[in-house]
């Protein structure tokens, strides 16, 4: 690469924020009111376009942000073929303007066609160097570092490895995704070259998030050796707690799941039906009460101690950040 990198440029300055910092889409978490008290705490929150059942309601949600704060909104977009809306929630993202899009599990080229003419920023998952090699090729405005610490669907890669070989080789701006919940681990992620960061398990633990107090209460009590991979969720390991449930049922597919999904016929649609099953049971344990807990989280939440309002997460962040 030449000299010509862009890489150095703040996320403050890319999406005019206060902090570097992209409060991460987290499904069935991310919510209205989390994503504007993001903004007036001076950072940007991403909400996934999957969180909405329809897309009246994903429209609503949208221009409801919109006229209750000023700042950038940014959507998740699962960009693969098991996610049926892809094509009408990217219409929706286009029309009324958000500031930004993230892409995962799939090639981001259609939203990157469709987002450029209207100025919309797109921002991609990756997880290795050859995959973000392709898609600064197809001309995204950054790259999501998603590291080994991550929540969801983490990489296979630890941030201190990942962030400086990605600054070898691409040229746009580089965010870090995973292992930050304090300052001082902002501050090592920025260190090695990032931009900014994105942050997703702490702000869980919110009294904005919708989700139920045992899920929020689980954040707080559980920590990263807590966390574990489950393929039994999308058909792609994701973080989740290693409750009593977990345990019981496991988190490796069973015999038949795993065959058939070697089957170039029907992996798709197995993949497309553990992707419904696992949501649907994600979906049970975020809002209410129930011994079938399959909580989606990351390693950070080690540093989670209390359930706090969005603002106070990102003020004592920032504080920890400029004291480290």
């Amino acid at each position: 690469m030449t000299n010509t990198r862009k890489k150095n440029t703040s996320l403050c300055d890319i999406l005019n924020i206060k902090y570097p910092i992209i409060m991460a889409p987290m499904f069935l978490v991310s919510n209205e009111d989390m994503l504007v008290e993001a903004i007036k705490a001076g950072i940007t929150g991403c909400v996934p376009a999957l969180n909405y059942r329809t897309d009246e309601k994903f429209r609503t949600a949208l221009t409801s942000i919109r006229n209750r704060i000023k700042g950038p909104i940014g959507v998740n977009l699962i960009v693969n073929k098991s996610n049926i809306k892809f094509k009408q929630q990217l219409k929706t993202c286009v029309d009324l303007k958000v500031d930004y899009i993230i892409t995962s599990l799939g090639s981001p080229e259609k939203t990157i066609r469709a987002c450029k003419p209207h100025g919309i920023k797109v921002f991609c998952d990756v997880v290795d160097v050859n995959y973000a090699k392709k898609v600064e090729q197809l001309g995204c405005d950054a790259i999501i570092a998603v590291n080994k610490e991550a929540g969801g669907h983490c990489g296979p890669t630890p941030a201190s490895t990942l962030i400086p070989s990605l600054l070898a080789q691409c040229a746009i701006p580089i965010i870090s995704a995973g292992g930050v919940s304090n300052g001082k681990q902002m501050k090592e992620k920025l260190e090695l070259g990032a931009c900014g960061i994105s942050m997703g398990s702490p702000f869980i633990a919110t009294d904005e998030a919708g989700v139920s107090e045992a899920y929020k209460q689980a954040i707080v009590d559980y920590g990263a050796a807590d966390i574990v991979l489950s393929e039994k969720l999308s058909g792609s390991p994701c973080t989740v707690i290693n409750t009593p449930y977990v345990q019981k049922v496991g988190t490796k597919r069973n015999f038949i799941e795993t065959f058939l999904s070697k089957n170039k016929r029907l992996k798709k649609f197995i993949k497309m039906l553990t992707f419904y099953n696992g949501t649907k049971a994600l979906e049970k344990a975020a809002f209410s009460t129930t011994y079938d807990t399959v909580w989606c989280a990351g390693p950070s939440i080690e540093g989670v101690k209390s359930i706090r309002p969005v603002a106070q997460v990102v003020q004592e962040l920032i504080e920890e950040f400029e004291n480290s």
